[in-house]
């Protein structure tokens, strides 16, 4: 039940029953008119700006259409009271009613609650983390491996058909680097003294086991070869060996993707010589959209390797990107963004509607160029969404924080789950908005306090367990399963506490919505801590008055409403903490 769709739907047909005229005589366009929790809950339950979006097209004061539209609300039974505030806003306090419908929704979908068909089964696709397959998962994939698995999450628990994909930067120099790197760990393991590890090369120890293995299958049979007849062997071990690292990296933090898209199969040739970006530049060009041309050097001090000169040029600014990009190198092979290109439409080829990318902040730039080839290359029927994340600071009490480096020059994703364990991480990760910094202090998001988020929430759903486990030992004989709280009686429920927990139940399906619309998976742990806080403040008030306490065995009617309430809240954070892929605790001591 998601009362705002409810009610915004009841407040449209009110509007429609006013028989309201634009002054062409046509019907007013309803589409801007929302109903949205007031900004101070003393104002009411909901409120809606009809008469602000209406009054223009109808020639009326948005007073006065106030005015008319509360006189239509007040004979809803479901509504207790209309107030008009200020130049035209309406404020409508709920009747008891609702909460208690919203309360039986809960009870009977259980962690379904607030699940919806609001994105329709929209082809999605995530990409996040794509880190070069050179090493281990570091600190600085960690932000964004949670940031993007949580909204895909999020967007399938709001009705998308969600991919979530990695891309392997496997065809750049950086593999030649890893290649060599781990040439020289064969030697080693081979028994040669390799001395320091030249400047250039991966110097971290994770490279040993890829030497080990290549001396266990080749022997020595690739000591004495050529560069050019080595390289291949090793790059295709390395690249399979550190690949399977990251994925034990992301799974440690509980990150899964659905597919991982190598870029060497863009590059790679296949029928007629042809590869996939020989295809996107062959099919760029029949558009128009590639031309011959030369770029204005860049702004500020111009690189020593600019070249002025002619290239082979992508449109990017015909589609809102500052500059247009070269396709092309002076040597004639491929850019990376002509990698980009041919990803993008390798995407839309696969029906995806909607490309979401969550980039570190380090790609700022990259924002405008990958929405210019979403525009272009599916003119204009996809959609491209780019979110960033900002770095993250290491604490320690408050203090700036190194941990020991197990691999080569960088702290790793592993070294930071090992340290504070897989939820603490996930939800601090989301406890800020993802292009705002992030402090991570591995003492406080331990400490079971308050002023832990992650423990304040996971400690409010193993709080209402408790409830649970001790209702089932003092009240025998009284059925407390989930079907006998649905149907309890909740007219008992009228503590302004009680009341608060029902109403922001009763948001959940409007968080998720909003969440996913916007692409912002922290409104999700936001919203959670909230409803923690609501839980817990209302508990210590039965610390001190008795009769607000949730179990009272001489009024077993009102317990049964109270635990079907506790029940329902902790099936509402195990859903939030389950599109935060956090554990819902059942105890914790």
């Amino acid at each position: 039940m998601n009362i705002f769709t409810e009610f915004s739907e009841r407040v449209k047909d009110m509007l429609k029953g006013l028989d309201l005229q634009t002054k062409d005589g046509a019907a007013p366009d309803l589409s801007r008119v929302t109903v949205e929790s007031p900004r101070d809950p003393a104002h009411g339950d909901l409120a809606t700006n009809a008469a602000m979006v209406l009054s223009k097209q109808v020639g009326m004061k948005p007073r006065d259409l106030a005015e008319k539209l509360a006189e239509a609300l007040k004979n809803d039974p479901d509504v207790q009271d209309v107030d008009v505030a200020g130049p035209g806003f309406i404020n409508m306090r709920l009747a008891h009613s609702v909460w208690q419908k919203v309360l039986k929704s809960v009870l009977e979908q259980g962690q379904d609650f607030g699940r919806s068909d609001f994105g329709g089964g929209k082809k999605t696709n995530v990409e996040y983390v794509s880190a070069n397959p050179t090493g281990p998962m570091h600190v600085g994939h960690t932000r964004g491996a949670v940031v993007g698995d949580v909204l895909a999450n999020l967007l399938a628990f709001a009705g998308y058909d969600v991919t979530r994909e990695y891309y392997i930067n496997d065809a750049g120099s950086q593999i030649d680097t890893l290649a060599r790197s781990a040439f020289l760990r064969y030697r080693e393991a081979l028994g040669e003294d390799i001395g320091e590890i030249p400047a250039g090369l991966y110097p971290g120890d994770y490279l040993k086991p890829v030497g080990e293995k290549l001396a266990a299958d080749y022997k020595e049979s690739l000591k004495d070869k050529p560069e050019e007849e080595w390289l291949p062997v090793v790059k295709g071990l390395s690249i399979s060996m550190m690949m399977d690292m990251i994925r034990e990296d992301l799974a440690s933090l509980n990150v899964h993707h659905d597919v991982f898209f190598s870029e060497r199969t863009l590059h790679s040739r296949g029928e007629g010589n042809v590869s996939k970006i020989d295809e996107m530049l062959d099919a760029l060009r029949n558009r128009d959209l590639v031309y011959q041309g030369t770029l204005p050097p860049p702004k500020g001090q111009v690189p020593d390797d600019w070249e002025d000169r002619e290239q082979t040029l992508f449109r990017a600014s015909d589609y809102g990107d500052d500059t247009d990009r070269a396709l092309k190198k002076s040597d004639g092979s491929y850019t990376y963004f002509a990698a980009d290109v041919a990803y993008f439409r390798d995407k839309f080829q696969r029906d995806f509607k909607e490309m979401i990318y969550v980039l570190g902040a380090d790609h700022s730039g990259y924002a405008k160029r990958l929405q210019a080839v979403g525009k272009a290359v599916s003119d204009s029927q996809a959609e491209v969404v780019v979110r960033f994340c900002q770095l993250v600071k290491l604490f320690r009490g408050g203090e700036p924080f190194k941990m020991s480096k197990r691999s080569g020059d960088f702290i790793t994703l592993r070294d930071v789950v090992d340290e504070v364990g897989r939820d603490p991480v996930r939800f601090m990760m989301l406890y800020r908005k993802n292009d705002a910094p992030l402090d991570f202090d591995f003492q406080k998001v331990t400490e079971q306090s308050k002023d832990n988020p992650v423990f304040y929430v996971q400690y409010g759903h193993a709080r209402c367990r408790s409830v649970m486990r001790q209702a089932a030992e003092e009240l025998s004989g009284v059925a407390i399963d989930d079907k006998a709280l649905a149907e309890a009686d909740f007219s008992a429920l009228t503590d302004s506490g009680e009341l608060e927990l029902l109403a922001k139940m009763a948001v959940w399906p409007k968080i998720v919505e909003a969440a996913a619309e916007t692409h912002e998976p922290h409104r999700i742990a936001f919203y959670l801590h909230d409803l923690a806080s609501s839980l817990h403040g209302h508990w210590n008030r039965g610390k001190e008055l008795p009769q607000l306490r949730f179990i009272n065995a001489d009024d077993t009617k009102l317990t049964v409403a109270r635990l079907a309430m506790v029940r329902a809240v902790s099936s509402v954070i195990a859903s939030g903490l389950s599109v935060l892929g956090v554990d819902a605790p059942e105890e914790m001591r």
